[in-house]
């Protein structure tokens, strides 16, 4: 500047430079000032102060001093200046700052797309809904509005996106929305129909000039008026035709009314002529029926005398003949006692002497027998010690499995224990580094910034960095071990089932050995009783009526393992004494046949037919029916010893070997249950049950022994007469009978277990894809103003769960499998899938959504019109089974969580929760297609608080879910379920009826 001017001579100077210039003019009443012409308007400036702001000067050393202050309000105050101004001038006035700030400013808004909003004063007073209209407009003048807008008149002043243009001018031509085409060539057809011209099609807008907008929007009113009319007319047509109607609804009920009394009237003449005729039809038959009685009253008395004397006439003649019959048949009673005492006397002495003399040839025989048994004897003796040998064995290794199976469960617990301290532990180091990240944030955000001094603290940020290592180091140590453990309780699981099965084969061996002595020990008694047979026979002279009298009793008694000997010629009739010889080689015969083989045959024919599937009678399996009515009748369940449970036992363990085949396995469930179920109602423990049945002697369990009996009791046995059993009836059970309904339940179990693993298999793959919802494409297509959004139905996964529970139950019930154990194997089956929904949910951070929520839920929905379609005789409470899944996914799919309290979500929202699972869900919680907010951050730190409350507690720490794979039902369940009165009108299996040693099964 000018070292000696004043504002005088500035203003000339400014007056002689731009004199010319078309922005610059001269005041006329002022010499100092000078007017600059803005688009805005024109503004006057004053030259008084323009210089002293010039020579104010700030001393650089005042400034530094001032910018060193320790006050940051001082120091904020005088910034330091940038070293290009500082070295090219000494000294810095007020105006060079401001031509600085100004050259700056200019370089930021060229650099930048700067966006400007203008506020206007609408009066001077400050006061609402008051209006100054020339204030108004020279502000908007002054702020550059009215120059915007006349630019904007000159272009495109309207301008609308394809979307609002179409939904707004569509109705002018509804033809080009037909939805074949995008926005764009829409809007194109629609002004090329409209016949507008002058307007522009950009990118995302359609450009339109001034006025065309409201020629469109004429266009609009008109179309929307005839639109209107035609509504208005259609609804006056509509309210015509609706009086006409209820005009001539009214004229109908009023000529209905009027043909309805006249048909009264017509109608009430017509009852009256009826009423008439009734009665006078009415007194005609009273006098036509008191004539009648009259005249039969006397034909019955007449016909009662003739009839009473014909009676007393034949009375007297049947009494007559009476008599003369009992004086006949007392003679001839006597002349036969007498013929017949005769005849005995002589049979007598024959049978006698002939008896005597087959005594002693037998006598013989049975010396040369009496050898071979004692070689019989010393075999039974060698195989019983290694049956004791064998069992001593095999309860050593159930002992030793037992403790192997108790340390197995320790172990397991405590690698269950140390791989949940382990996880806390995980947990834990992984929550403080995430507060010492969040704390060292913090730090810095609390740690004023200075752009001059940069200052950083490298020693908290070395010792960040080494806890950081630290921290890592630690986690790689536990998943090292978590790794180890879960090796080792594989390999621990390996060796118990090697064990299981040694045991399983040694178990096996031993049946084998049993059977076999026990035929040996069958064979021994069949010999023992048939040498005292014939010993007894010897000696016996009893006549041959008794005789026969005796075998026909000791036939028709059952066997062991529960066979009947059904003999061809089933009596010999009194009569047969003349041929004695006869008489003798055919009970020569009988005794030596091989009724232990027709046992076995017998045996064998019920396990090959039971083996094939023979269906269900009146709803209830025909083998397992057939196997009690045999059991029952051959009375196995009272014997001591048999091996038909064993047989039974073995061939219900070959036929469930194919465990993939649902159908088949089903059909052996109902046949061993119906067949638990039988057996406990019928069996009744006693006292010696529980003893071992190889130590006591064995009862005559063939046909000889059973003779001997009937040799022993008294006469009187022979009349006794077999009643008409029951369905089901009970027995005294004993030893094998027990241990056979136990490995029935066993089997039960098994069976139970294979179903219900099978299905938990098949559905194991598809859980995995339910928990988290598919990802769709989103496009844009063009709709019309009566658009809808339809809500796509659940996916594939969950109708494939459907249809395998639908197959499952299906099977069930075709196989009439009872409704109790169709309920535990669906209330397991869906507490599987909760477990496994419900920690998925807590595993994975991309299923804790809104979106997702929803997808579950609509799942879940599936599954509750399933169980209400299978109703509660099958489902049971299986729904109940997945309220974990159902509240977690009730709280997924919650809008504004932010504004729930903690006690409103565990009261009422998520009761079944615990506090970590909460935790889980609210922290992993994101909303993809809202972007709203989880809960409060309140809550959350009151979960957290609650959370090192419980810490100490081993089973709060654990948020995941453990799968219940026990059997969770008894034999009484069952028993409750089934009714005897079911089984009344069972048939058994149609082949062995065919049999005739099966022809009991027909009573």
């Amino acid at each position: 500047m000018f070292p000696r001017s004043t504002h005088e001579t500035f203003a000339q100077k400014l007056y002689q430079t731009f004199n010319n210039h078309k922005r610059f003019s001269k005041p006329k009443l002022s010499r100092t000032d000078f007017t600059i012409c803005h688009y805005a308007g024109d503004v006057t400036y004053q030259t008084e102060l323009f210089l002293d702001k010039n020579k104010d000067y700030v001393v650089a050393e005042h400034q530094a001093l001032l910018t060193a202050s320790k006050c940051s309000f001082v120091s904020g105050l005088f910034p330091p200046l940038p070293e290009e101004s500082s070295k090219t001038s000494k000294f810095s006035s007020i105006g060079s700052r401001f031509k600085q700030q100004l050259q700056a400013l200019l370089e930021t808004l060229s650099s930048t797309e700067p966006h400007y909003i203008r506020c206007v004063k609408p009066n001077n007073l400050l006061k609402p809904a008051i209006f100054e209209n020339i204030n108004v407009l020279q502000q908007l003048r002054c702020g550059g509005v009215m120059e915007a807008i006349r630019i904007s008149c000159a272009g495109y002043p309207t301008r609308k996106t394809f979307d609002e243009f179409v939904g707004r001018f569509g109705l002018l031509a509804p033809d080009v929305l037909d939805g074949s085409c995008d926005e764009i060539t829409a809007a194109k057809k629609l002004l090329a129909k409209v016949d507008l011209k002058g307007y522009q099609i950009g990118k995302t807008k359609v450009f339109l000039r001034a006025g065309q907008m409201a020629e469109l929007d004429a266009l609009r009113s008109e179309i929307l008026g005839r639109s209107a009319s035609m509504i208005q007319r259609k609804v006056r047509s509509y309210l015509g035709r609706k009086s006409f109607i209820l005009l001539r609804f009214s004229a109908i009920q009023l000529q209905a009314f009027c043909r309805g009394q006249l048909a009264r009237n017509v109608y009430e003449m017509m009852r009256r002529e009826a009423a008439c005729l009734r009665i006078q039809k009415h007194l005609r038959m009273h006098f036509a029926r008191k004539a009648y009685k009259s005249l039969c009253s006397s034909a019955v008395s007449f016909q009662t005398g003739i009839r009473g004397m014909v009676a007393r006439n034949e009375l007297r003649f049947r009494k007559q003949t009476k008599a003369a019959v009992v004086i006949q048949s007392q003679c001839r009673r006597y002349l036969a006692h007498l013929r017949y005492s005769r005849v005995r006397k002589a049979a007598i002495a024959t049978q006698c002497a002939w008896r005597g003399r087959v005594a002693r040839r037998e006598l013989r025989k049975l010396k040369m027998a009496a050898k071979e048994t004692g070689a019989l004897q010393a075999a039974k003796n060698k195989l019983e010690k290694q049956v004791e040998e064998l069992t001593w064995r095999l309860q050593l290794e159930k002992r030793m499995r037992a403790d192997l199976e108790e340390a197995k469960t320790q172990e397991n617990a405590k690698l269950q224990s140390a791989l949940q301290e382990m996880q806390q532990q995980f947990q834990e180091t992984k929550a403080m580094l995430i507060k010492e990240r969040e704390a060292a944030k913090e730090t810095v955000e609390q740690v004023p910034f200075i752009k001059e001094v940069p200052v950083i603290d490298h020693e908290m940020m070395n010792k960040l960095a080494a806890e950081n290592e630290k921290l890592k180091v630690l986690v790689s140590s536990l998943e090292k071990k978590i790794d180890e453990t879960e090796k080792k309780y594989e390999e621990t699981n390996k060796v118990s089932e090697e064990r299981l099965k040694q045991a399983l084969e040694a178990e096996s061996k031993i049946i084998l050995l049993k059977t076999t002595m026990q035929r040996l020990e069958e064979k021994l008694s069949d010999m023992e009783t048939e040498d005292q047979i014939l010993r007894q026979q010897a000696l016996l002279n009893t006549p041959v009526k008794k005789m026969s009298e005796h075998l026909a009793i000791s036939t028709s008694q059952p066997l062991e393992n529960g066979h009947h000997v059904h003999e061809e010629n089933k009596a010999i009739e009194p009569q047969s004494a003349t041929p004695a010889k006869k008489f003798g080689t055919e009970f020569d015969n009988k005794l030596r046949r091989s009724h232990i083989e027709r046992q076995h045959e017998n045996v064998d024919a019920l396990i090959k037919c039971v083996m094939e599937d023979l269906g269900f009678s009146q709803g209830k399996p025909v083998a397992a029916f057939t196997i009690y009515k045999c059991l029952l009748h051959w009375k196995s369940f009272e014997a001591e010893r048999t091996s038909v449970f064993d047989r039974l036992i073995q061939m219900i363990g070959s036929a469930i070997e194919n465990q993939d085949s649902n159908e088949h396995m089903a059909y052996w469930l109902s046949n061993t249950s119906t067949l638990l179920f039988l057996l406990q109602r019928s069996l009744k423990a006693t006292g010696a049950a529980g003893s071992t049945p190889h130590r006591k002697p064995p009862p005559p369990t063939s046909l000889f022994g059973r003779m001997t009996q009937g040799f022993r009791s008294s006469p009187s046995s022979a009349n006794l007469s077999v009643n008409a059993l029951d369905v089901v009836r009970q027995v005294e059970a004993k030893y094998p009978a027990l241990l056979f309904k136990q490995q029935l339940t066993a089997y039960v179990e098994k069976i139970y277990g294979i179903i219900r693993d099978n299905l938990k298999k098949e559905l194991s793959s598809l859980l995995s894809s339910c928990i988290q919802a598919p990802r769709t494409s989103r496009g844009s297509v063009l709709r019309s103003s009566g658009r809808s959004f339809g809500n796509s139905p659940p996916a594939s996964h969950w109708q494939s769960i459907i249809e395998s529970l639908n197959i499952l139950l299906s099977i069930l019930k075709e196989n009439f499998v009872p409704p109790v154990l169709v309920q535990k194997i669906f209330t397991q089956i869906f507490s599987y899938i909760n477990v496994q929904l419900f920690n998925s949910l807590l595993l994975r951070r991309e299923c804790c959504t809104f979106s997702n929520g929803e997808y579950v839920k609509a799942g879940l929905a599936e599954l509750e019109l399933w169980c209400c379609q299978a109703k509660e005789e099958y489902a049971g409470s299986s729904w109940d089974e997945l309220k974990h899944i159902r509240q977690a996914v009730g709280f997924l799919v919650i809008h504004q969580k932010s504004r729930i309290s903690y006690d409103e979500i565990t009261n009422d929202l998520c009761p079944i929760l615990s506090v970590q699972q909460l935790y889980r869900i609210c922290t992993l919680y994101w909303d993809d297609n809202y972007n709203t907010r989880s809960v409060s951050p309140d809550v959350i730190s009151s979960m957290r608080i609650l959370m090192t409350e419980d810490s100490n507690n081993a089973v709060s720490n654990s948020f995941l879910l453990d799968d219940n794979s026990s059997i969770p039902f008894s034999v009484d369940d069952i028993s409750s379920s089934i009714q005897e009165k079911d089984f009344t009108d069972v048939k058994p299996a149609a082949e062995l009826i065919e049999n005739p040693a099966f022809q009991f099964l027909q009573d």
